[in-house]
């Protein structure tokens, strides 16, 4: 297998990085193109001494990682207690991606800097790790929908820090507090990218016919709040609409408006902010405008136990990148490893490593979104079918620069 992965729980770093690294070593051999290193807050003060031990023993071609609140890995997940997860595998050509979101020469934005002028290879997928606090996600993602159509975009926002500068992010070993990092990963592995958003729709389809930003007046020609009563009366059980009142309630928003009937990966899901009485009107996470087509969503922990299992029924992969919200765990349902679990019952004991993020990435209806309360996975597999060789020759890569620092800047 091309792929490997370890987690520990040491609450020593030293002790935990020598785990992980010892036990991908033993299975895989070193000089993996592609390493990523997850670390949870006991840990991130020594993310330097973790990427570096990771290049001194592995030797990836291009490694990045960062610190969140909680991490998961092989079997299980370690929510607030000290751990390390380590994935690395080989993948074929692949670009490491350092980006900073800086003021405009104007003063009226942000303008992005360190995307390459251009490729050398078509990318499967941009894996990106990216500080809440201070990298635009949602606007990147719409330039990317916009000059590189297709590309699919699949990560997580640090969720280590509760404000500014205090996220640790690594591309290499070179550990930045802001920004994004990422790595451009080609056609050496097949990558498959699935967005369980965690909900269900009920009632039907409806036509935004009166809106302003993120405020919802008027859904085919009634008041918003008056459809959200009566679509939950006519659909739902009376414990179910408990679980819209205590924040079960969300908003789909369709993706592709030419299909004639829509369902599971046809929503863009953002949640209900709140109404107003007196005007009728609710608040939505995201701007939607007149003439889009919404339907009301349901959240809970059984739907999203259900849509994660869907969507990864008959998947196959060689390993996984897992990227889930920090709302769910055991937050949502109630007991620890649920995402993993699932991912195991239906993929086998793959290896596998990821984060609790503060806002997920991944495709929808072929574009590229910032979600909340979702799993988006990116499943690899290995399409070369070339037994694994130990001793490659990082120079024979076509896109490392022996001399150059992957984790250097720019």
């Amino acid at each position: 297998m091309p792929f490997a992965a370890a987690l520990s729980e040491h609450p020593l770093t030293a002790h935990a990085v020598g785990e992980v690294t010892g036990e991908v070593l033993e299975r895989i051999g070193e000089r993996p193109d592609f390493a990523t290193v997850f670390v949870t807050p006991p840990h991130a003060g020594a993310l330097e001494d973790v990427m570096r031990t990771v290049e001194e023993v592995l030797h990836p071609l291009v490694s990045l990682g960062c610190a969140a609140e909680s991490v998961l890995g092989p079997h299980r997940e370690v929510e607030h207690g000290a751990a390390v997860s380590l994935l690395a595998g080989h993948v074929g050509p692949l670009m490491p991606l350092a980006l900073d979101a800086v003021p405009s020469d104007s003063g009226d934005g942000l303008v992005l800097r360190g995307w390459p002028p251009e490729l050398s290879f078509a990318p499967e997928a941009l894996v990106l790790l990216g500080d809440p606090y201070s990298f635009p996600a949602e606007s990147f993602l719409d330039l990317v929908d916009a000059h590189h159509p297709g590309l699919r975009v699949v990560g997580g926002m640090a969720s280590a820090a509760r404000g500014p500068g205090g996220n640790r992010l690594a591309l290499g070993t070179h550990v930045g507090t802001g920004g994004a990092v990422g790595a451009f990963l080609g056609p050496g592995a097949e990558i498959a990218t699935l967005v369980s958003q965690g909900c269900r729709p009920f009632g039907d389809p409806l036509v935004v016919t009166k809106a302003e930003h993120n405020l919802l007046y008027e859904l085919a020609g009634r008041p918003a709040l008056e459809q959200v009563v009566t679509q939950a009366r006519d659909s739902l059980s009376e414990a179910e609409v408990v679980l819209l009142e205590s924040g079960g309630l969300h908003l789909g928003q369709v993706i592709d408006e030419h299909k004639e009937r829509f369902g599971r990966g046809d929503f863009l899901v953002r949640n209900v902010l709140g109404a107003d009485r007196a005007t009728g009107a609710i608040a939505v996470g995201d701007a939607i405008a007149v003439g889009t087509t919404v339907q009301f969503h349901l959240r809970d922990a059984a739907s999203a136990d259900q849509d994660l299992h869907a969507l990864v029924t008959g998947r196959r992969a060689d390993a996984a990148l897992v990227f889930t919200c920090n709302g769910r765990g055991t937050r949502l349902f109630g007991e620890p490893h649920h995402d993993v679990r699932v991912l195991t019952e239906h993929l086998g004991a793959v290896p596998m490593a990821g984060f609790f993020a503060a806002g997920e990435l991944g495709p929808v209806g072929g574009r590229n979104f910032v979600h909340g309360f979702t799993a988006s996975v990116a499943l690899l597999s290995d399409r070369s079918g070339i037994p694994l060789r130990r001793d490659r020759d990082r120079d024979h890569h076509p896109d490392r620069d022996p001399g150059r620092d992957p984790g250097a800047p720019g």
